[in-house]
């Protein structure tokens, strides 16, 4: 997993119209071209299938930062309360955030 070029990524589509642009044109080819200018930033299959889907809840269950994340669901045109209902969604579906800042430390 390569949590920090997923995030890396959507800061970078949430703020250059350019990325925007390239997504907006064909997410799959944007997502999975990202970093390949001299990064190494290999993105697992499950990450492109989310970020081209667009899956909030997958999104965050991998540990995506929610601040990050609604910028993303408002690119998409998703309303806040669907934003963390899917937000949700994705705990039930896919269990706790794995890792990152709001990653589950305890049982439950």
């Amino acid at each position: 997993m390569s949590l920090y070029y997923v995030q890396k990524y959507l800061y970078q589509l949430n703020r250059d119209p350019a990325v925007q642009g390239a997504y907006r044109s064909d997410p799959v080819a944007a997502v999975t071209s990202f970093g390949r200018d001299g990064q190494v930033a290999t993105l697992t299959d499950e990450e492109i299938v989310a970020l081209t889907a667009p899956d909030i809840g997958l999104l965050y269950h991998l540990g995506v930062n929610g601040q990050i994340l609604m910028h993303f669901a408002a690119f998409h045109g998703i309303e806040w309360t669907d934003y963390l209902q899917r937000m949700r969604q994705g705990l039930r579906d896919h269990g706790p955030v794995r890792e990152g800042v709001y990653a589950l430390t305890t049982d439950l």
